[in-house]
């Protein structure tokens, strides 16, 4: 049908140009932050590519979305400002009959939403914070870059190397400051290199000293070795830490349906309602004069869709907190705004406006269905 194919083809024009703005926009923000974080020493400078492309696949739920209600209210607001929706009325197409092709065109569209707001975000946020445990989890020796002192992952040592091997298992020229107990030790040696004992890694020294000083007592003690071992994993990060509910898939969420589990679980669920919900409240907002212009409308659509996103968060953390259940919870908000979007739509549709209700309004004039 032509009404269906056109209807369509401008859809999918629009759905996919802002689909790539967005995207755009948001690798260039989650990339400088994830420099900044590189920086910081939380994340492997030899991986920021690969925890940003993890981080993007955990927004992709948020950034379709938004794409998909943009495309909807702009691709309905420029036919209204071009009068095309004047003809499809006249021909007896009214604003209800939009929905069908609408979701004939944006089922695919939510069950992508859907699918990555419960199993890819989770997995992706995983992926982030298992790389960033597994850099936080790296030997002190492969912290050290030649010529820098840096810190040790227990924040006790201070590490410095003039120059290391290829396989970073090897320096020269190393130096190591300690405080531990009130005693300051300064070590330094000709060459360092990493062993395994056992399930613990040692740093091997030869052919240097060591100063001792007792910081209460101003006692201090010089020895010089020919061999030292120093512990170097004193502190092992355990490989579940700092997981929360974010990084749960949503099978275990159900499995386990804690008060935080339930919030998390809320707000998946969520992202695919509201998707739906959008689309029809696209239709309905996108209504303009053509006289007027898009400008408040698009503005109007912008606030409706962070007023929502915002009502999943703030609903997340009700939930979690216990002061709403979790079945009322989506049932009140998501429900609610489904039953405002069909009211709105039937207005719009029925041509009804707040003139039409003042007394002496003639209210018979109703759009061609």
């Amino acid at each position: 049908m032509l009404f269906h194919s056109s209807l369509r083809k401008d859809l999918a024009r629009n759905f996919g140009a802002t689909l790539v703005i967005l995207i755009t926009i948001v690798m260039t923000v989650i990339l400088i932050r994830t420099l900044g974080q590189a920086s910081r020493g939380s994340v492997n400078p030899s991986e920021v590519l690969l925890v940003m492309g993890f981080s993007v696949l955990s927004q992709m739920t948020t950034i379709i979305t938004l794409s998909l209600f943009i495309a909807v209210v702009s691709t309905l607001s420029r036919m209204y400002s071009d009068s095309e929706m004047v003809i499809w009325f006249s021909s007896g197409q009214g604003l209800a009959h939009f929905v069908r092709p609408l979701l004939r065109f944006a089922w695919p569209v939510l069950l992508i939403i859907v699918l990555l707001a419960l199993f890819a975000w989770p997995w992706s946020n995983l992926q982030i914070q298992e790389l960033q445990n597994r850099y936080e989890k790296r030997n002190d020796l492969e912290r050290v870059a030649p010529g820098q002192f840096q810190e040790s992952s227990g924040g006790k040592r201070v590490f410095f190397i003039d120059k290391d091997s290829p396989d970073q298992r090897l320096g020269n020229h190393v130096f190591v400051s300690s405080i531990d107990k009130g005693i300051e030790s300064i070590t330094t040696a000709q060459t360092g290199r990493v062993e395994l004992v056992g399930n613990e890694r040692f740093l091997m020294l030869d052919k240097g000293q060591q100063w001792l000083t007792n910081l209460e007592t101003g006692e201090t003690r010089l020895t010089q070795f020919e061999h030292y071992e120093v512990l170097m994993d004193d502190e092992v990060i355990p490989a579940n830490d700092g997981l929360t509910s974010r990084h749960t898939s949503s099978w275990q969420l159900l499995q386990k349906p804690t008060k935080e589990n339930l919030g998390e679980l809320a707000w998946r669920l969520g992202l695919g309602l509201s998707a739906i919900n959008l689309v029809l409240l696209a239709l309905a907002v996108s209504a303009i004069n053509p006289r007027v212009g898009r400008s408040y409308h698009l503005g109007l659509a912008l606030f409706i869709f962070i007023a929502y996103y915002n009502m999943l968060n703030v609903g997340q953390s009700w939930i979690t907190s216990g002061r709403v259940p979790f079945a009322s919870f989506l049932l009140t908000l998501h429900g609610g705004v489904f039953l405002l979007a069909l009211s709105w739509l039937y207005a719009r549709h029925m041509n009804w406006s707040w003139r039409s209700l003042w007394p002496g309004r003639d209210t018979s004039v109703k759009a061609v269905a």
